[in-house]
């Protein structure tokens, strides 16, 4: 029996999370649950599953990861808020199931320095299916991972093509239901150079043998290629809950959380390599996550603040990579080890700069 803790209980990892676990008495319990403001939604989930422990705001989050006994911390906080928790839920000795990516990238060294082997297990669908898959061989035969991504809605435009998109289009994801900021990452492939980061973090693998491949169906989630010349891949049917419930009981599975692939029935997969002149956002995040210090924070807040500004009508689809790279490229960091005072002022420089060339 695992004793959970939900953190963005609210949010759509949140919400599956909780009906995995409630699907599963026999293998967990809740005992926490947090959220950003939604105080309402947040106070019925803890009187319906009976949970005594619940906090509003990311500091309370990060209060209750360290207070509350568990086993398991899902964060399923958006954004580099998520930070904070953490680090809590890793100092705290729990495993930590990792829905919030950004706290990684940001946190890059500061955070892997703090997990201990195995600690971390991604609930990213990606790099759920390439943990899988490193289960078929040893690290040193590991020649490179690829990083599967759907395309997003604009997948086979021009750059021009896409210049008068609107928020709309953006938000309308061909296979997966998610919030508004990472649908729009996805829409930009922010989020697949947020996921080479991640990926290369998580699992220790050089920039240059991380490559992502466009794969519209989103059936294959990730693969490993080894050095025998053999391919490893993940493959179902888009579903959260799969990797949710394996973050949450790694490493074993938890039956009839998604419906395997019908395989009476014909079906193409198709795979394409990214054009990298529609989408650079990719290549960007990899100057970036090669800089690595306070880079990825300054890459992740300008980019939080440029999708602000897109949905709200202040700037153009294209204007939201274009103002990441020239964020990017006027930051000057501090020299000295990375401490969470110079991310968080990396952060706050990079989201004024942002607005500032938004505005202008």
């Amino acid at each position: 029996m695992r004793r959970v803790i939900v953190l963005g209980s609210t949010g759509s990892i949140g919400v599956q999370a909780l009906e995995v676990i409630g699907a599963n008495p026999e293998r967990f319990t809740l005992v926490g649950l947090a959220a950003g403001s939604n105080a309402a939604l947040l106070d019925a989930q803890a009187r319906e599953l009976g949970v005594e422990h619940r906090a509003i705001g990311v500091v309370e989050a990060e209060q209750l990861v360290r207070t509350v006994d568990a086993d398991v911390v899902l964060n399923g906080i958006t954004g580099s808020v998520g930070l904070g928790p953490t680090i809590a839920a890793l100092e705290s000795g729990r495993t930590l199931a990792l829905a919030n990516k950004e706290s990684l990238i940001v946190g890059g060294e500061l955070v892997m320095s703090r997990a201990k082997p195995g600690q971390i297990v991604p609930v990213d669908s990606e790099h759920s299916a390439i943990a899988q898959a490193l289960l078929a061989g040893d690290d040193r035969d590991v020649r490179r991972i690829l990083l599967t991504a759907s395309g997003g809605p604009f997948r086979g435009r021009r750059r021009n093509e896409m210049a008068n998109a609107t928020p709309e289009e953006a938000l309308a994801h061909p296979n997966w239901v998610m919030g508004l900021v990472v649908t729009t990452n996805s829409a930009t492939m922010v989020n697949k150079g947020l996921e080479v980061i991640e990926a290369h973090l998580l699992f220790d693998v050089p920039f240059d043998r991380i490559e992502v491949v466009v794969h519209p169906q989103s059936i294959v989630h990730s693969m490993v290629e080894f050095v025998d010349g053999s391919t490893i891949s993940q493959a179902s049917p888009p579903n959260m809950r799969l990797p949710i419930s394996l973050a949450l009981d790694w490493p074993h599975r938890v039956p009839e959380v998604g419906v395997p692939l019908d395989w009476s029935t014909a079906s193409t997969w198709k795979f394409e390599p990214l054009d990298e002149t529609a989408f650079p956002a990719v290549a960007l995040a990899r100057r970036v996550g090669a800089a690595g210090g306070c880079f990825p924070a300054v890459f992740n807040a300008a980019n939080e603040e440029a999708v602000a500004a897109f949905h709200e009508g202040r700037i153009g689809f294209l204007d939201i990579v274009d103002t990441i790279d020239r964020v990017v490229d006027e930051f000057a960091p501090e020299s000295g080890e990375v401490s969470i005072r110079m991310l968080s002022e990396a952060e706050d420089w990079a989201r004024a700069a942002a607005n500032k060339l938004i505005s202008s």
